[in-house]
């Protein structure tokens, strides 16, 4: 089994705020990326635990919330490998805008 994708992604929302956008915005988000498809999402507390599948693979991964980040661990199978650096962008570019846009407008 290889090593965890970690990526952590600062926030200035507040625990609360940030699970609550991550909760109502993670299908959108995911859905907008065409090789992938969540399978599981379970929610427990500030922490979410999922399961994708990307070209045919399963990654297994946990998001932590606290105060100011959100820390994402993505377990890639050796296939998707490769594709752990452009994995690492997207959750990060993708993360920060769902963490940093401002709803009310």
């Amino acid at each position: 089994m290889s090593a965890p994708l970690v990526v952590s992604i600062p926030h200035r929302l507040g625990r609360e705020e940030a699970v609550r956008r991550l909760k109502t915005g993670l299908g959108r988000a995911a859905a907008s990326i065409p090789v992938m498809q969540v399978e599981e999402e379970r929610w427990s507390g500030d922490s979410m635990s999922f399961r994708i599948r990307a070209l045919g693979q399963i990654a297994t991964g946990q998001v932590d919330v606290s105060d100011d980040q959100v820390k994402v661990q993505v377990v890639l199978p050796w296939l998707l490998q490769r594709f752990a650096e452009m994995a690492q962008a997207t959750i990060r570019k993708r993360g920060q805008l769902l963490l940093t846009k401002d709803e009310r407008k």
